[in-house]
This record gives structure tokens, C-alpha cells and sequence, in this order.
């Protein structure tokens, strides 16, 4: 995100943030080294995919095998962590100067940061995720297609969207908002670690930090473009009639044309590109779930969320603790971990992009909002599209298991297919699919290109273009390296995601540890609620002007030195 505005500069609230600063210089080491990777990662995977599937295989076999515990601690760390900072005075420090205001409105804020934290995800996942789970249940914890299969499919649905991931970003948005706007420290990933490195932090160490923040984006986006792009080609197969399972080189077609749209989002810019289509595709997304809600099961629904809500904050503890060290670490690896690590690689450009709309937020406004409302809102949708889709294997007969082993990219469009309108809402599902990816992926390119150029929040438009052609390029050939296979195309982009995650989760954590200790050395009138310090201030000034007033505090006044006139006479008083 350059060098941020110092703390005592304040922007109006237009709405739209000004930059006025100069450009930053590309930083050529930080660019060259992470393009470079970027590339050999690509040649490696399109010239070797054969060698290319059984390294990452084995890689991933001994991520998961020896560190699922680490993902799981830091996860449940995480959200500690957050929920202190907004329960404790903490919660009332400024992101920015005290007096700074928000630069946009509550929704159009709130609906940035949504889009672009997991609206892909929601659209791929928000069937196929609980009937999964509910036609194979957690660790064999039940039996499948039963009540007791249905409670867990849908809390752990819930565990993987809610708190968990939202805590993730929080954490990482938050300490980049705090050292760019309130420190000036700059909108870099190395700029939170100086209160731990000092200079160093800007030295090859930092570099070191950015690079791997810019890999971990680029292949946390490359699986959310794979995830759309196979969702899409499922979905033309609705609305066209076509054949499209397995089609390898569509879907590569539909990656080139999502990174065509997103790099035209992205060179637009915050303001007219991604705040648009955030908002619209709110919109969208609300009309789409009011629709299912209203022609389908309304009280079914209405339970389901209910009592998956409880469910889900009773077990929390339990579920967010086990790694399966006795017994359903596959079923782990495979989903929680996985989890995890795709919100982990996210978390550089989540937060920061999340960072750079929170300027004037105070850190209880902001986790509030980045951690409970998307979880609230992720629990609403899972409820109305998950509880659809278990209404018609429970209720109405409907084989969605047989319709599920047809790939999770067609689950949504399967369950749709049974409801009124269904030409219209797929038609629809498709778009919000595309534009979601749009939403999510412009603004990681943004990130990259902010990254590589000292984090200038306004980073050259051909570094913009070269990280957006590169996630496209990277989706396409870890969808290769699975041949013609969607689901072993899936596995390839899931182990991409985790194996680069491991890095910077320890990245994050560091970063968690020089937030605390630049919190500690605030002044303590910074943590008093804005309306406190103002009375405070305000009696304390009254009190001192009344006390000078009636002579409770005497003025000192050092004596005028005159100018001797004449010789100094002699004696002891003169």
C-alpha cells in the first residue's frame, strides 16, 4: 500500500482517498526475485507436470503430517487475539490520527471487504460444502444422510467460514492499518515488524517478508480463479445445455477472460472499479438468497440457522482445537487445514487491502465489523443455500449425493435446476461467480503491485497487469498439472495454497507480537473512549483556567533583567 501519509495528516472524508504523494520506485530486488519464482514455478508445472504433481504431493504430505498443529493453534490464536484488542481499552485507538474520520461509508465498506475475503468462496462452496459433510460426516463422527450428520455438516461448515478465517484477516488488516496510518511505517508487510527488527525490518529481511506475502496472494488468488473458472464451465453446462465436465481447454478459456475483466477492473482503480462492483454484487447476492429463501423451505431454513448457530458456538472449542492426532487427521488436512491455509495465503492481500479502506475505524469498530457481520452474514447464507440443498435429499427424496459425485462445481447449479426460475437465478449464480472472482482478484493484484513497488497504494498500472496476467497463468497450469480431471485439478490448487501458506503463518504471528507491543506503548489517553477524552480534556483545561483565575495556581514570572546603568558600586548588596 509507498511511504503512508504521516499520522498528522488527515484526509477528508470524501469517500474517496486522496493520494497527493509522489510515486514510490519499484523495488527491483523485491519484483525481480518474486516474478522470478512466480515464472520458474510456472515452466516447472507446464514442462514437467508429472514431476511437478509428485513434488508438491510429497511436500504437502509432510506440511500436513508434521505442522497441522501449528495451523490450528495460530487459527485459534488468532481470534483470541483479535476479540482481546476489541474488548480491552485498546479497542478505542484511532487507525490514523485521533481525530481522523472513515473515508467510506459503513456498507460500501463493508461490502469491499466481503467481496474480496471470500465471495468465491461462498459461491462455490455454499452447497457443496454442507452436503459434502452431511454424505460423509466429519471424522466418521456420524452416520451419513442422518440428523446427527446434518448438525455436524453444517457447524463445521459454519467453523470454516465464520470467526476462524474473519480472525485470520482482522489480525493481519489491523496491524497493517496501525503502523501505515497511525505510525506512518508504510502499507508494506515488513513495515508492522519494526517495533521487533527496528531498521532491519526494511534491510533483506523485510524483502524477504514482502516476497513471500506477494507468492502467498499470488497462489491463494490462482485457487480462487480455478475455483471460478470450474464453477463457470459447470454452469454454462446449465444454462446452454452444453457438455462442458472435463473440458480442460474451456475452462482454461473462461481463466483468460476472468483475468482480462479483473486487470480492467484493476487498472481502474478502488474507487470507480471495485467499489462498484462490490456494491453491485451485494445486491446481487442478497436478491439471489431472498429468492431461495422465499420459494424454498422459509421454516426449515429458518431452524436450520438456529440451531446451527448454537451448535456451532458450543463446540467451538472443541472443533478449534483438534488436529486429529487420534484419529481423522485425512478428513482434516483435507478440509480444515486446508482451510486454513487458503485464508492464511490470503490474509497479505486481504488485509491489506482491507487496511487501506479503515483508515479512521477505531480497532473496536474494525474488528467488530471485519470479524461479526461477514461471520453473521457467511452463517446466513450457508443456512438458506446448505438448508436447501439438505431439504431435498431429507425431505423431498432428491439423490443430491449422486448430484454431488458430479463435481462440487455443479452442486449449486443442481440445486437450483429444482426451484422456479432456474434458467434465470444459474444465469445469475454464474455472473455473481465471475464478479465475485473480479472483485476479489483485481484487488490482489493491486496488492502485488503495491508490494513490489515499495507499497505505493497507486502501483504502476504494467505491475498490475503483470501480477493479474500471472494468477491466471498459475490457475491454469496447477489446473493442468490434473489433466482432465476437475477434482485432481481441485487437489493440485489446494496443496499450491497450503504449501505456500506455511511460511507466512509464521510471518503473521510475528506480526501479532509487534502489534501488541506498539499498543503498550500508547499513551493511555489514546485508549479512552473519544467522548471521555474530550470531557476529560475539556474539565481539565476549565479546572486550570479557574485555579490561574482565582489564584490557586500563582504565576511565575522570571523578573526583567534591566540594563545596569552607570559603574556597579561596591558592597555586598549591590
Amino acid at each position: 500500500m509507498a511511504q503512508a501519509p504521516p499520522a498528522e495528516q488527515v484526509e477528508p472524508p470524501t469517500g474517496e482517498p486522496q493520494n497527493d504523494e509522489p510515486k514510490q520506485p519499484i523495488d527491483k530486488v523485491v519484483f525481480g526475485v518474486a516474478a522470478a519464482l512466480s515464472l520458474l514455478v510456472l515452466a516447472y508445472g507446464w514442462f514437467a507436470t508429472d514431476s511437478f504433481s509428485a513434488s508438491t504431493e510429497a511436500a504437502l504430505n509432510w506440511v500436513t503430517g508434521n505442522f497441522n498443529w501449528l495451523f490450528v493453534l495460530a487459527s485459534g490464536g488468532f481470534v483470541l487475539f483479535s476479540l482481546f484488542l476489541a474488548a480491552s481499552r485498546y479497542g478505542n485507538i484511532k487507525l490514523g490520527p485521533d481525530d481522523s474520520t472513515p473515508d467510506f461509508s459503513t456498507f460500501s465498506w463493508v461490502s469491499m471487504m466481503f467481496a474480496t475475503g471470500m465471495g468465491i468462496g461462498l459461491m462455490f462452496y455454499g452447497v457443496a460444502e454442507p452436503l459434502s459433510h452431511l454424505n460423509e460426516p466429519p471424522m466418521g463422527l456420524a452416520q451419513p444422510a442422518t440428523e446427527e450428520a446434518a448438525h455436524l455438516a453444517m457447524e463445521y461448515t459454519f467453523f470454516h467460514w465464520a470467526i476462524h478465517p474473519w480472525s485470520i484477516y482482522a489480525a493481519v488488516g489491523l496491524t497493517i492499518a496501525y503502523f501505515a496510518y497511525r505510525k506512518g511505517y508504510g502499507n508494506l508487510i515488513s513495515g508492522t515488524l519494526r517495533p521487533l527488527f527496528g531498521d532491519r525490518a526494511t534491510g533483506p529481511a523485510g524483502r524477504a517478508i514482502d516476497m513471500i506475502a506477494i507468492l502467498a496472494t499470488l497462489f491463494g488468488s490462482a485457487a480462487s480463479l480455478g475455483l471460478g473458472a470450474l464453477q463457470i464451465t459447470g454452469g454454462l453446462a446449465h444454462v446452454f445445455g452444453i457438455e462442458t465436465g472435463g473440458n480442460l481447454t474451456l475452462t482454461v478459456a473462461v481463466i483468460a477472460f476472468l483475468t482480462l475483466c479483473f486487470v480492467v477492473s484493476a487498472v481502474s482503480g478502488v474507487d470507480r472499479g471495485i467499489k462498484w462492483l462490490s456494491n453491485a454484487n451485494a445486491v446481487a447476492a442478497a436478491l439471489l438468497a431472498l429468492f431461495l429463501f422465499v420459494v424454498g423451505p422459509s421454516i426449515f431454513i429458518l431452524g436450520v440457522f438456529t440451531e446451527s448457530i448454537g451448535g456451532y458456538l458450543s463446540h467451538l472449542p472443541a472443533m478449534s482445537f483438534r488436529v486429529g492426532a487420534l484419529g481423522g487427521d485425512v478428513w482434516l488436512s483435507a478440509w480444515t487445514i486446508f482451510y486454513w491455509a487458503w485464508w492464511i495465503s490470503w490474509s497479505p492481500f486481504v488485509g491489506m487491502f482491507i487496511a487501506r479502506i479503515s483508515r479512521g475505524r477505531t480497532i473496536r469498530q474494525f474488528v467488530v465489523f471485519v470479524i461479526i457481520v461477514p461471520s453473521l452474514v457467511s452463517a446466513v447464507w450457508f443456512s438458506i443455500f446448505g438448508g436447501v440443498a439438505m431439504d431435498l435429499q431429507l425431505h423431498r427424496g432428491v439423490d443430491m449425493a449422486a448430484r454431488l459425485a458430479e463435481g462440487q462445481e455443479s452442486a449449486l447449479f443442481n440445486t437450483l435446476s429444482d426451484y422456479p426460475a432456474a434458467t434465470i437465478t444459474i444465469a445469475l449464480a454464474v455472473f455473481l461467480v465471475a464478479i465475485f472472482f473480479v472483485t476479489g482478484a483485481d484487488s490482489a493484484s493491486i496488492v502485488m503491485g503495491m508490494l513490489s513497488q515499495n507499497g505505493d497504494p497507486e502501483p504502476r498500472r504494467w505491475l498490475v497487469v503483470f501480477w493479474g496476467v500471472a494468477t491466471g497463468a498459475v490457475a491454469a497450469v496447477l489446473l493442468y498439472s490434473g489433466r482432465d480431471d476437475p477434482a485432481a485439478g481441485l487437489e493440485a490448487l489446494q496443496t499450491g495454497v497450503i504449501l505456500i501458506a506455511g511460511p507466512f503463518l509464521l510471518v503473521l504471528v510475528a506480526m501479532c507480537v509487534s502489534l501488541m507491543r506498539a499498543l503498550r506503548q500508547e499513551p493511555y489517553a489514546a485508549t479512552l473512549h473519544p467522548v471521555v477524552r474530550h470531557h476529560l480534556e475539556h474539565h481539565i483545561e476549565g479546572v486550570v483556567e479557574e485555579k490561574v483565575n482565582t489564584g490557586g495556581i500563582p504565576i511565575i514570572r522570571e523578573p526583567e533583567r534591566r540594563r545596569p546603568h552607570g559603574p556597579r558600586l561596591p558592597g555586598p548588596n549591590r
